[in-house]
């Protein structure tokens, strides 16, 4: 079931799809969708390609939104796919200063001679140091995780501790490589939603503790990134350091945060990973979450749940959880 949030901005891009249709790189406005492949003259295959060309496209993308007399379609009926595909997904750890504080406590070893209040105490010193050392916590995750906002997301039988991290996600506009935290902004076409799903029983490796944490298994299983539902331009979103990010479980409000907890904004994380890695146009640059994963309650997902995810201006996400055999 597509959800009718609107978001902010005239316009919006997403990948849509009628039944039985392959999908179509499509232009949002207000509730209706225009299919890019002909209202264009270059006939893009999807929106990474509109993003490609995207200084040279946008002022266009503003003139067909208001253009009434266009082919124009009722967003009601299609199917929303992931708005883009990325080559690169970069990742952002620890990036919420009351989250790893939580995480901390919630890690804590049965034979920890802290108390809560001075394991709370020292992770924050650390997080503290962090921000004026200014060392932002970059890894990479798999496209092949991604799937769409309204899909359902199969839960694999290995997982024993599956959880939510509803993030702020950045989508790169043009090669960026090395650039400096002033010009970053400059690199990104637009921001839309993840959910960064993280099976929390395998984060860390039992086998070898120096070996450290294992991303690949806890983070990329098929289906483990929802995305979207749209590609929202950076001029639409007036500050990425003030938005709310919410995630709802079943109806239960359980992460509601502001972005201004974020340790490093947007213009950081991307100056960061292209200092090692050249960034590419339709690459994403997940935020990290905020504090109120299923760890921190102590209720992690579990067949038939349904997530909401929200972000200011982006609209909103709805995933049920199916356990895998069930599908």
């Amino acid at each position: 079931m597509v959800m009718l949030a609107q978001p902010a901005g005239s316009f919006a891009l997403g990948t849509f799809s009628a039944r039985d249709g392959e999908p179509f790189p499509g232009l949002l406005a207000e509730d209706r969708v225009l299919d890019l492949r002909s209202a264009l003259d270059w006939a893009p295959s999807g929106v990474r390609a509109v993003v490609e060309r995207w200084e040279e496209t946008l002022p266009l993308l503003h003139a067909l939104a208001d253009d009434d007399a266009l082919g124009w379609r009722p967003l009601e009926g299609l199917r929303v796919h992931a708005p883009i595909e990325p080559r690169q997904i970069f990742q952002s750890g620890a990036n919420y200063r009351q989250h790893v504080i939580d995480l901390e406590v919630a890690h804590r070893s049965p034979d920890d001679p802290r108390t809560v209040e001075e394991a709370r105490e020292e992770i924050a010193a650390v997080m503290d140091r962090r921000a004026a050392e200014d060392l932002p916590y970059v890894f990479i995750g798999l496209p092949s995780a991604i799937t769409g906002p309204y899909d359902d997301v199969v839960l694999p039988s290995w997982a024993e501790q599956p959880d939510w991290e509803l993030e702020l996600a950045a989508v790169i506009a043009r090669p960026a490589h090395r650039v400096t935290v002033e010009e970053a902004l400059e690199y990104v076409a637009g921001y839309t939603i993840a959910n960064d799903l993280t099976d929390r029983a395998t984060v860390f490796r039992r086998d070898m503790k120096a070996i450290g944490t294992d991303w690949l298994r806890s983070k990329n299983a098929p289906g483990f990134t929802p995305l979207g539902p749209w590609l929202v331009p950076a001029e639409s979103i007036a500050d990425t350091g003030d938005l709310r990010v919410t995630l709802k479980l079943n109806g239960q409000t359980m992460q509601d945060e502001s972005t201004k907890d974020m340790l490093f904004g947007v213009a950081r994380l991307v100056s960061y990973a292209s200092q090692t890695a050249q960034l590419l146009p339709g690459d994403l640059v997940l935020t990290g979450s905020p504090a109120g994963n299923g760890i921190h309650w102590g209720r992690l997902l579990r067949d038939g749940d349904v997530m909401e995810g929200s972000v200011t201006g982006l609209g909103v996400q709805r995933t049920r959880c199916v356990a895998e055999g069930t599908v």
